[in-house]
């Protein structure tokens, strides 16, 4: 009885948490991890928004004409309205980062639904008078309720990255940051950074290295004819058809796992 009750626990393990993990993060599927047209990049900050960085960031993006996208956690929108209306007034696009930095593995899929992405849509619809569209799991964890929720999915456009450079920590220095991002920017490329470091794992005064980086490397692709966009200008085109070709990719892979 304990060893099939073991059997059980791994089996819900590996379906619930890392089944997600593979479809998602190792094979990119129902997700957007990246662009496809050339020259193009978006730069992405979650966390936020915070009051001491996000406001410089925003400086920052306005000196040099980029919109962005900004995945934002409920909470924080409710401290902060009024950074989180200069955001949509500025023409970037606001996503959901869930109402707390919890990993959705800890939660069942209706609490992840409606306590996290629900109640923090809710919160920017009120402050901004417009319902955000995209969505970035903490961590970028899912779970298989999330994944196979495809009216979820319907409603959200799971964004991803395909750039990151830790940025979270003190450790990486401006110029480390500004080296690591240059290598690693292609065409279509996602950028992951942070506008906040209150989370667990992050430094709190790391945005500020991230800011003295950002600043070089906004020039520097500029010079190198790449154009900033907002994730929804970058995938628009492309939705539609990804999502239609990825749910009949999950559903083969989910029939091939079972017992």
């Amino acid at each position: 009885m304990l060893l099939t009750a073991l059997q059980l626990v791994v089996l819900f393990i590996v379906l619930y948490m890392l089944a997600p993990f593979m479809i998602t993060r190792i094979c990119g599927l129902v997700v957007v991890r990246r662009g496809k047209a050339a020259r193009q990049v978006a730069f992405t900050f979650d966390d936020g928004p915070n009051p001491t960085y996000t406001p410089r960031l925003l400086d920052l993006l306005q000196a040099h004409d980029v919109k962005a996208t900004f995945f934002v956690l409920g909470s924080q929108a409710e401290k902060y309205p009024e950074i989180i209306k200069r955001m949509h007034q500025e023409g970037h696009q606001i996503g959901i980062h869930n109402y707390s930095h919890t990993a959705n593995w800890v939660m069942t899929p209706g609490v992840v639904r409606q306590e996290q992405v629900e109640r923090t849509a809710d919160i920017v619809q009120q402050i901004t008078g417009e319902r955000p569209t995209s969505y970035r799991p903490p961590w970028g964890i899912m779970n298989l309720g999330d994944l196979f929720n495809f009216g979820f999915r319907k409603s959200y456009r799971i964004v991803l990255w395909s750039v990151m450079v830790r940025d979270w920590k003190r450790s990486t220095t401006a110029e480390r940051l500004r080296h690591r991002l240059l290598r690693k920017i292609k065409p279509g490329s996602i950028v992951l950074l942070h506008d906040c470091g209150e989370t667990l794992g992050a430094d709190e005064d790391a945005p500020q290295q991230m800011l003295e980086g950002l600043q070089d490397v906004l020039e520097e692709v500029r010079l190198k004819g790449y154009k900033c966009l907002r994730i929804d200008e970058m995938t628009d085109k492309e939705r539609e058809k990804n999502y239609q070709i990825d749910t009949a990719i999950v559903k083969k892979q989910y029939k091939s796992t079972m017992p």
